[in-house]
């Protein structure tokens, strides 16, 4: 009997290709997004490809009704989830005191709320099932000094971290593994959305790293048991600056680079 997996954000970017991973590995899928076109899509794409079941649920995780919502959804279909992928986020650019406060809040649902709910949710089934994995999307950003603008962001996928690595212990000998990948600049629609395109292009080529390659680093890690992945060799060289260098210095370091480009 086949697994299923569970992906939010999946309508693009590292989601779509989390997708498509699990999908070539046997999972059944369940995909939720705001756009519904997009899931259809992919459905389709993937259906075509893999001998595998997709079910879209599109949904907008900026309601806080949504992830209780979706679970519903899902139990009402008899489904068992055996795997989680919380991918679903964004970044808020602009200084903390000139958002508003309804955007801030938005923010925090769906990079913080939304994914401790949704382990909370289905972690139970996969403890009481035996088998379990859980894929917790975070950031450089998470193991680096926060940087001004996008204030929020490096705090978010910071406690992404230590959930995941809380849960990681909490469930060890369960046959629950949970994972936060950690990609840095990556080629997906997001610095799109934030308006940063035309500058995270001057990048120089060995920055960067394709939705593909951070997508079946993820899918390994988490079958191997790894409570933290940082993908690539450039992204795990800037992770290990705050254990080298003064913390002042980083900070200046990390905040002169986001400025220059944008958020990881």
């Amino acid at each position: 009997m086949k697994k299923t997996a569970f992906i939010t954000g999946a309508s693009a970017g590292i989601g779509k290709a989390l997708a498509e991973v699990f999908a070539q590995n046997g999972f059944n899928l369940v995909l939720t997004a705001r756009r519904e076109d997009r899931l259809r899509e992919l459905q389709k794409s993937i259906q075509d490809k893999f001998d595998v079941k997709v079910y879209p649920l599109p949904a907008d995780l900026h309601n806080v009704e949504a992830p209780h919502e979706l679970f519903d959804s899902i139990q009402s279909k008899g489904l068992q989830i055996d795997a989680l992928v919380n991918n679903a986020g964004y970044s808020l650019p602009g200084s903390f005191h000139n958002t508003a406060w309804k955007d801030q809040a938005e923010f925090i649902q769906v990079l913080i709320t939304s994914v401790a709910q949704f382990c909370h949710l289905f972690l139970p089934g996969m403890i009481k099932s035996g088998y379990g994995r859980i894929i917790n999307v975070s950031s450089l950003s998470g193991i680096l000094p926060g940087s001004a603008g996008f204030t929020l962001y490096s705090g978010a996928k910071s406690f992404v971290n230590q959930l995941s690595q809380t849960l990681f212990l909490e469930t060890e000998g369960t046959g629950v593994n949970v994972t936060a990948i950690c990609p840095g600049y990556t080629y997906t629609e997001f610095h799109d959305v934030n308006g940063m395109r035309e500058s995270v292009n001057r990048l120089p080529s060995y920055m960067w790293m394709d939705a593909a390659t951070v997508a079946n680093q993820g899918f390994e890690a988490v079958m191997k048991g790894v409570p933290l992945y940082v993908n690539g060799a450039t992204n795990r060289f800037f992770a290990l600056l705050p254990k080298l260098l003064p913390n002042k210095r980083v900070l200046r370091m990390v905040d002169k680079s986001k400025a220059d480009v944008g958020q990881l």
